[in-house]
């Protein structure tokens, strides 16, 4: 795939998560490509993604965008159209939102590794936008919005050659809701940053986005119940929601540098994960670390942990069941080499050449069939 033109389109640049840690690993195998994003926050992202050409949209200049960039949400469609790709000969979208909807030239092959199919429009609407959490005008302008969103967003997948989606979860919402098959390749772990140490300490972690889906509500009512310290690093506009309701023994980290993760992770007896991800590359870090996981029993998790070697699962969406699953983490001694062995599987270089070797076929296909 030399002297290709690639164009490499992620949905927004606001800080460091799974996607972005995917998008790292692109910036590596397409070095000279741009990025293409609706916004970026300057600084949010390692030196590797900084330093790239980041083309952004009008978003990029609208009041208040930093701290309400969510209540653009009905203007990411037209933002995202509007960029010029009609010069490259390959586009790949990092997609969790809106990036799998460019318009790429008619003559470019357009991959797209898909984290989910747009949340709050789909499995996630009323874990976001419940009528009990929406005012008067709100009730009646979201519901429309999200209607309006779920047909372009299902339009919008045509645009795309082939799928790629983060997790075997993450593939049956694709054929779901846009009736389109997609490959499987798990999303990469710095497996040479993210290291076992020897020290430990009495506490448990949690590690994510404080947004409604990942149920971090239900692992603090477990905490307040057990007293036992739990420590949350992210951030998030359930923030302050959720410290009202915590009780002393649950701090609350805000965003970290990689240095402190990397601490909070060794020193944790578990990472805790009370929602259905994704993908939930914060289950690999901590296996990475030799650190089990108590996780839902249903999504991505279910790909990454294994029950009683790396971790357990707790069947229902209840206090109950997570301080079940937790009675028994105290019961099982977990091997550390075995946790990291198991981590190995999903190392950066292993993801990029399952993504090189992918990327080569759909091209030499595309190329014989012009």
């Amino acid at each position: 795939m030399e002297n290709l033109k690639v164009a490499l389109v992620h949905d927004w640049l606001t800080g460091q998560r799974g996607g972005e840690k995917v998008l790292e690993l692109l910036c590596e195998i397409f070095p000279e490509a741009p990025i293409f994003t609706l916004f970026h926050f300057p600084g949010s992202q390692i030196k590797a993604i900084e330093e790239k050409e980041i083309n952004t949209s009008f978003l990029q200049r609208m009041p208040f965008i930093r701290r309400k960039y969510r209540s653009y949400l009905p203007l990411f469609p037209l933002a995202v159209e509007l960029f010029d790709l009609q010069k490259f000969d390959m586009v790949v979208s990092s997609s969790h939102c809106v990036a799998k909807g460019v318009i790429p030239s008619p003559d470019a092959l357009h991959v797209c590794y898909i984290h989910s199919p747009v949340r709050y429009a789909w499995n996630q609407y009323f874990a976001y936008f419940s009528p009990q959490k929406l005012g008067f005008i709100s009730r009646k302008f979201i519901p429309f919005s999200i209607h309006k969103l779920r047909l372009w967003d299902e339009s919008s997948s045509h645009r795309v050659d082939h799928f790629i989606a983060n997790s075997k979860t993450t593939a049956k919402r694709v054929q779901k809701y846009y009736r389109r098959q997609s490959d499987v390749i798990h999303p990469p772990v710095d497996s040479d940053f993210f290291q076992p140490d020897d020290r430990q300490e009495d506490y448990f972690l949690i590690v994510s986005a404080l947004v409604p889906y990942k149920k971090i509500e239900l692992a603090i009512h477990a905490f307040n119940q057990n007293g036992k310290t739990l420590r949350i690093v992210g951030q998030g506009p359930e923030y302050k929601r959720l410290k009202q309701i915590s009780k002393a023994n649950i701090q609350f980290l805000g965003s970290i540098d990689e240095g402190s993760l990397l601490k909070a992770y060794q020193r944790a007896k578990a990472l805790i994960m009370p929602g259905e991800e994704d993908f939930g590359i914060h289950a690999l870090e901590a296996q990475a670390c030799g650190i089990p996981v108590v996780s839902y029993s249903r999504g991505g998790a279910l790909e990454t942990v294994i029950s009683g070697e790396t971790g357990l699962f707790f069947l229902d969406l209840s206090v109950d069941s997570l301080l079940g699953a937790l009675d028994k983490l105290e019961s099982i001694k977990f091997n550390k080499e075995t946790i990291c062995a198991h981590a190995q599987n999903f190392s950066r270089e292993k993801f990029k050449e399952r993504i090189n070797a992918f990327l080569q076929e759909k091209w030499n296909d595309f190329v014989s069939q012009r």
